[in-house]
């Protein structure tokens, strides 16, 4: 079929449109990817995803190996072998599983391993709770990933294919974050490109970093001294502190690479997703909510309803969150009068992960909004569009009366006699 995407503004040869949930569209992008090696743990909601995988690996439909393991850390541990050598490498977890892979999560960073891992966003245990919020990937956001976030089912499978080339051009793991249950297993029209234009997109892996070769056989990963010191050739080599140096500059270079690789992907597909960020109704607003993954989506209609009440709202929504786009949101919202920032995670101790990011790239700026934090749906807990209409009327309200920074608001909390 041929068509024209109202997320972009090419045309191009699309294979199918189907409808189908996220952890399907997660999937399938890893299918079209043509991935060599899977390894994965199940763990809810991110199940489905490596089910749906490892059905199509049995059957012979994806020339893939396929690694089931006891472990989440093992699953990762796989695919750092796999990748090591050279295979295109994918995995996917949720929550406790990943913070059960965390040492490798460090480990797959720090060896510049351009894995790409999904994950299904869900609460963090204790208590259990396998409903949504974006705590797991939060905790693990200065791990060396570039971490991009989704907010519908179209951009998860658009948004991992994306990744395979980003992670190999920078010779860095990517995480693909999207919401559990609110995206993962709710069914939404979703358009397939044509294999072909995703071979053209994304050609076989050739990034060359890991040299493996049994007729020279060496170390990978060895201990690093603190300090550069010659190698058995006689040659400088890097310190510890040289490694992290290079790997910060290829994660803060991926704040060019993301929004020309999504570029790129348009021109051979028919769909971009803005890059490091997306905007709706921004151009004369004056009161920006801003947000990472499927809450956005209602903060639109939010932002539609206020419209209709006489308030100037705007929606800025946050697609790759590391590196953090400080520059792109800075520029957005110079002149603006009022920030609200919705996040689905706590720095315990402090305030929501995106607004204190949001206000530390705003310091020292001029013409800036003052930033309202708020913490809302964690463990799935239901905030509706009046819930967010509300909260955003309450701050309009504060910051009118001259209020310039408050608290965090807790959306839609409910404290009981029991709690402590």
């Amino acid at each position: 079929m041929t068509g024209q995407s109202s997320k972009g503004n090419h045309v191009s040869v699309t294979g199918t449109a189907t409808v189908m949930t996220g952890n399907e569209a997660a999937a399938t992008a890893a299918k079209l990817a043509r991935v060599q090696v899977v390894a994965a743990y199940p763990i809810t909601p991110q199940s489905p995803v490596v089910e749906q995988i490892s059905a199509w690996v049995e059957s012979g439909e994806l020339p893939a190996e396929f690694v089931a393991v006891e472990s989440e850390h093992s699953a990762l541990s796989v695919c750092i072998g796999a990748s090591t050598v050279g295979a295109r490498t994918f995995t996917a977890t949720s929550s406790n599983g990943l913070a059960y892979m965390t040492e490798q999560v460090w480990w797959a960073a720090g060896a510049r391993l351009p894995i790409v891992m999904c994950i299904a966003n869900r609460a963090m245990a204790a208590p259990w709770n396998v409903l949504n919020d974006q705590q797991d990937s939060m905790s693990v956001r200065d791990a060396g990933w570039v971490q991009l976030y989704c907010r519908d089912n179209q951009e998860i499978l658009d948004t991992t294919i994306q990744a395979f080339r980003l992670a190999e051009e920078l010779s860095v793991p990517v995480m693909v974050c999207y919401d559990g249950f609110l995206l993962s297993h709710t069914v939404m029209p979703v358009e397939l490109p044509a294999p072909e234009a995703v071979d053209t997109f994304l050609p076989p892996r050739t990034d060359g970093l890991q040299v493996i070769d049994p007729t020279d056989p060496r170390n990978v990963g060895p201990v690093v001294m603190a300090d550069p010191r010659p190698d058995a050739d006689g040659v400088m080599r890097p310190g510890y502190m040289e490694f992290r140096a290079m790997h910060q500059a290829a994660i803060v270079s991926a704040l060019e690479a993301v929004p020309r690789i999504d570029g790129e992907f348009g021109e051979h597909v028919g769909r971009t997703w803005g890059g490091l960020v997306w905007e709706q109704d921004l151009d004369d607003a004056d009161v920006v909510l801003v947000a990472a993954g499927s809450i956005t989506t209602q903060l639109a209609l939010v932002a539609e309803q206020l419209r209709q009440e006489g308030m100037r709202v705007g929606v800025l929504g946050i697609r790759c969150y590391r590196p953090f786009p400080a520059a792109a949101l800075a520029d957005r919202l110079a002149g603006r009068s009022l920030v609200i920032v919705f996040d689905k995670a706590m720095s315990y101790g402090y305030e929501g992960p995106i607004c204190a990011d949001l206000k530390a790239a705003l310091y020292g700026q001029s013409d800036v909004p003052a930033v309202f934090g708020t913490i809302s749906g964690l463990g799935g807990r239901d905030t509706s569009p009046e819930d967010l209409a509300d909260t955003t009327r309450r701050a309009v309200a504060d910051h009118a009366a001259g209020i310039r920074t408050r608290p965090t608001e807790w959306v839609n909390l409910k404290m009981t006699g029991g709690a402590r």
